[in-house]
């Protein structure tokens, strides 16, 4: 039988009966708390579990879906709570008791879900018992409160614990909502944002969150954030079962006994952390970010209504997190109901987030909620946050939520060049899905992928022309020169530079087509060293003085007696027409090949020779084979043997 899990989580106004309900749902009571048992009402999260048999509909073969659920507090004081339990959920139980109607809560948590992203849900019309006399109308008053939200369609099922009705008919609507559901993806970036911490006699520490992003399995490497600890799972369970790997959309225990558990001014884990991999980066103080006020609060008279100052200290929701930050608006003052913004969060302590989540903005006080938001770069900048380039990145991000291809190009638009392995990383995009983004904008002609490196092609075009510009510049400066050598290229391009891997990048980028590296130097491939014309006649006169004699030229001081003699011979040995033997000595490199040549195969076929055998073999006076064999020895060709001389590796 195949499995899909889900999570659903309760929401609604205090004492309409959402614990209750899902005790008759599961036979498990989640308020676990004594002050909730001597309250009567849920103070922190309960949780419970489901087996669901899928509609017929859903697969060809028999399904089941598990479900995790969470039931949340519904008085006014426990809103934080309530927002720790809906960080991640797949369905929303929404309860409305029948006899009092749409409450402010009701109101409060469903803005709250919606600013969450959720989109789907089932109304429990709970206590339906008490409005016998007028249950048409009970419901009718639900779904027009329902309007303009994103579950303006939702089954709504009436319901009575006490007398056992709509139970059935609840599960079989829950069961045909996530029927359409897709189920949790697994981008290979787990989370668990922790929502209870404990300690278990022979166990020690466990923790317990809503599973996202990825799975866990046993032994595996965690990082705690935003603290940075790490740790390995020695446990882990789901539904009360020990498992060796537990999926994203599931209830999950984790067993890390390595970690205390925080307070009484001790160090350790606590609500708010996440466990996840080191591969996801680290925690920072600084998020970009898009916020949006309800427009159902539009001309409500209540403090969640009062619009949002720019410079506002507020306490940031995010998972089970609740951390204070700092609002900075970009455009304008303030942020009025109907309306959104982009905005820029600054925390007190580290935060740990990823591109694409979403969060939950209350006031100080915590009396009211005031937002909601979307992370659309988790790595602010507090000086680049206003500028241009990270404004249009942030605007094209905020309007293609969804689509990891904008995400790229953006990003490669605002920075130039990225390395791939880090590329979106912290963001809700998977490997394969950013894969596919960066193959398309190469077919497009967009990016630019050389290495591990993915540029944006205008970018990488100005780069590439700025280097030719640099090499043609020295062509024309200095036509006798072989080209520009690699640290001026560097220097010449270095405000460009910005990651180091990018000129070893552009040097193959440029080889590969119409420049060519030669040792420290790089030059177009049709470029010929020339002479400047006041150089050419000295040129001329040292070719015809180094060819009269291949083997008896003049000594450098009387072939170089002045500054321009001297700088044309530079020029020949630089583009290596002629070769420098010693510093007294130059040969034609015509020259320098034959004799060489001469030198090896005397040695070959007599095995050592003198220098006065050498000298005849080559023609030339001991003046210039002397030099010459100490250059041959230097370069690895001949060794010196006493008196003798012999080839390299040979007796």
């Amino acid at each position: 039988m195949a499995e899909k899990h889900f999570i659903l989580a309760t929401a609604g106004h205090v004492d309409h009966g959402k614990s209750a309900l899902v005790k008759a749902l599961t036979g498990i009571d989640p308020d676990r708390l004594p002050e909730e048992k001597a309250r009567g009402i849920t103070i922190d999260l309960g949780f419970a579990h489901l087996e669901v048999p899928a509609p017929p509909t859903f697969n060809a073969q028999p399904s089941t879906f598990r479900l995790g659920i969470v039931d949340v507090p519904g008085h006014e004081d426990f809103v934080k709570n309530m927002v720790a339990g809906v960080g991640s959920i797949d369905l929303a139980l929404f309860v409305v008791a029948a006899d009092d109607g749409w409450m402010p809560q009701t109101e409060e948590h469903l803005q709250i879900l919606t600013y969450l992203g959720v989109t789907r849900a089932v109304v429990a019309l709970t206590k339906i018992d008490l409005a016998e006399a007028d249950e048409e109308g009970a419901e009718a008053g639900v779904r027009e409160k329902l309007q303009g939200s994103p579950f303006a369609g939702a089954p709504i099922v009436r319901t009575s614990v006490i007398r056992g009705r709509g139970c059935g008919e609840l599960v079989s609507k829950i069961a045909q909502v996530l029927a359409d559901a897709p189920p949790p993806q697994d981008l290979g970036k787990p989370r668990l944002p922790v929502d209870r911490v404990f300690t278990l006699r022979g166990i020690g520490t466990v923790v317990t969150g809503t599973l996202t992003g990825g799975a866990f399995r046993r032994g595996q490497a965690v990082v705690i954030q935003p603290e940075g600890k790490t740790t390995r799972l020695r446990g882990l369970q789901s539904h009360n079962q020990d498992v060796e790997q537990v999926w994203p959309g599931t209830r999950t225990a984790l067993s890390l006994p390595d970690l205390a558990v925080a307070g009484h001014g001790q160090e350790g884990i606590k609500r708010g952390d996440i466990v996840t991999v080191p591969e996801l980066g680290s925690p920072t103080r600084t998020i970009d970010v898009l916020l949006e006020k309800s427009s159902r609060l539009a001309g409500a008279e209540t403090g969640a209504a009062r619009p949002l100052k720019d410079s506002a200290l507020v306490r940031w929701h995010h998972g089970s997190a609740n951390c204070a930050a700092r609002v900075l608006l970009a455009e304008g003052a303030q942020l009025e109901p109907g309306q959104s913004v982009l905005a820029q969060l600054r925390f007190e302590q580290p935060v740990f987030a990823l591109a694409g989540d979403r969060f939950i903005l209350r006031d100080w006080s915590e009396q009211w909620t005031l937002a909601g938001g979307l992370v659309l770069d988790p790595e602010g900048d507090r000086k680049r946050f206003r500028s241009p380039a990270q404004q249009t990145f942030l605007k094209r991000c905020s309007q293609s939520i969804h689509e990891a291809l904008t995400w790229v190009d953006a990003q490669l638009a605002r920075d130039g060049v990225v390395r791939r392995p880090a590329l979106l990383v912290k963001s809700h995009f998977g490997a394969a899905e950013i894969s596919e983004a960066v193959r398309g904008l190469a077919a497009e002609g967009k990016a630019v992928a050389t290495g591990e490196l993915l540029a944006h092609a205008g970018w990488w075009n100005r780069l590439r022309q700025q280097a030719a510009q640099a090499i043609d510049a020295r062509h024309g400066a200095h036509p006798e020169q072989a080209g520009l050598s690699l640290n001026d290229l560097r220097s010449a391009l270095e405000a460009s530079l910005i990651l180091p891997e990018v000129f070893e990048a552009l040097l193959t980028d440029l080889c590969g087509q119409e420049f060519q590296q030669v040792n420290a130097v790089i030059r177009r491939r049709t470029h010929r060293p020339a002479l400047p014309p006041q150089f050419q006649a000295a040129g001329a006169k040292l070719r015809a003085a180094l060819s009269a004699k291949l083997f008896e030229p003049p000594s450098r001081k009387d072939l170089a007696p002045d500054a321009v003699s001297q700088k044309a011979l530079r020029f020949l040995l630089e583009t290596g027409e002629a070769v420098e033997i010693s510093d007294e000595v130059v040969l034609m490199a015509e020259s320098f090949a034959r004799a060489t040549e001469a030198i090896k195969k005397f040695l070959l076929d007599h095995g050592s020779a003198t220098v006065s055998e050498l000298r005849q073999a080559v023609g030339a006076s001991r003046r210039i084979v002397v030099p010459l064999l100490e250059k041959l020895d230097r370069e690895g060709v001949t060794r010196r043997e006493g008196d003798q001389r012999v080839l390299r590796g040979k007796g």
